[in-house]
């Protein structure tokens, strides 16, 4: 995920008091509110006071928040395992704790000033975003995921207010730890024949066992004897979609990288990556007596020298 600073966001310290948290939401909520802002980009200025409160004035939420640190703006946060059930997800609006009969009365007008938006026209619901953790094996398959969420709706008045919802979404293929995931019309219900909002999906995939992940691309370590690597062989070697036989050329060396095309993650709209196994060289531990004759029988009539670039080198040294 990324970072936000939210007590950068409201202009306070992280040793901030509830109170002191509240009078700085107050203020630039005044001062950002669509309705009645003249500063630029006014709107998703007040919808990040609005998610940095929302945040702040819970509790459990700061607590989760500052377990995460300090960092920069805008740099990938990885969060420890259950963080995302403890801080709850993050909600872009609430007006939870806000009198705002009081806040608008500072605006003019009596109607504001009784709580009722300037605007009477259709009004489109909130944006909300939550946290989902996945296995390997759904974020590459795709999924379908089931989430109890507190949104934010408007009323008919044009104020939001959260309301309990039972969610069921589908998370495509393909989608890699840190992606953020739109999923249009699951936000908050619009207003007077506003079209609903969307939910962004900010997707947490656990680690594999076996594959690590580069893009679009997928690699494993793929375990070799001494003789496989040296005559070549036909091995099993497990996919994310199934096991296949991998036929590994004579004379492979370690680190040499096996490509299975195709074999990567595949996203709508684009071509699926590649699958790569890193040859590893493992030799037994144990040996029986004959095993460690051939050994040796090896070692005495073979003329391979591994380290013979090591006496061209020293030569041009001198």
């Amino acid at each position: 995920m990324k970072y936000k600073d939210y007590y950068a966001i409201l202009g306070v310290a992280r040793n901030a008091s509830e109170q002191e948290i509240k009078k700085a939401y107050r203020k630039l909520a005044l001062k950002y509110h669509p309705d009645v802002s003249k500063e630029p980009d006014a709107e998703n200025r007040f919808k990040e006071v609005a998610e940095a409160y929302q945040t702040l004035k819970d509790p459990a939420k700061r607590a989760a928040f500052d377990e995460l640190g300090s960092h920069a703006p805008g740099e990938d946060v990885r969060p420890q395992a259950g963080w995302t059930e403890r801080a709850g997800g993050y909600a872009p609006f609430s007006f939870d704790d806000l009198d705002l009969g009081d806040l608008f009365a500072n605006l003019g007008g009596a109607a504001r000033a009784r709580g009722r938006p300037r605007n009477d026209g259709p009004l489109r619901g909130h944006d909300y975003e939550a946290g989902v953790r996945l296995t390997f094996d759904q974020a590459f398959h795709g999924t379908e995921v089931e989430m109890d969420l507190s949104v934010p709706e408007y009323d008919e008045n044009g104020f939001a207010r959260h309301v309990p919802h039972h969610i069921k979404v589908r998370v495509p293929p393909g989608v890699t730890d840190g992606q953020k995931v739109r999923v249009p019309g699951k936000g908050g219900k619009g207003a007077r024949g506003g079209a609903a909002g969307d939910l962004y999906l900010d997707i947490q995939v656990q680690t594999h066992p076996l594959f690590r992940v580069t893009g679009r691309d997928i690699t494993i370590d793929l375990p070799l004897s001494p003789w496989e690597a040296v005559l070549g062989a036909s091995v099993k070697l497990p996919t994310p979609s199934g096991s296949v036989t991998l036929k590994v050329p004579p004379g492979t060396s370690a680190g040499k990288q096996l490509r299975l095309a195709g074999r990567g993650i595949a996203r709508s709209g684009a071509p699926a990556g590649d699958l790569y196994a890193i040859v590893q060289i493992v030799v037994p531990g144990v040996l029986d007596d004959r095993q460690r004759e051939l050994f040796k029988e090896l070692a005495e009539t073979s003329t391979f020298d591994p380290r013979g670039h090591f006496a061209q080198e020293g030569t041009r040294e001198r």
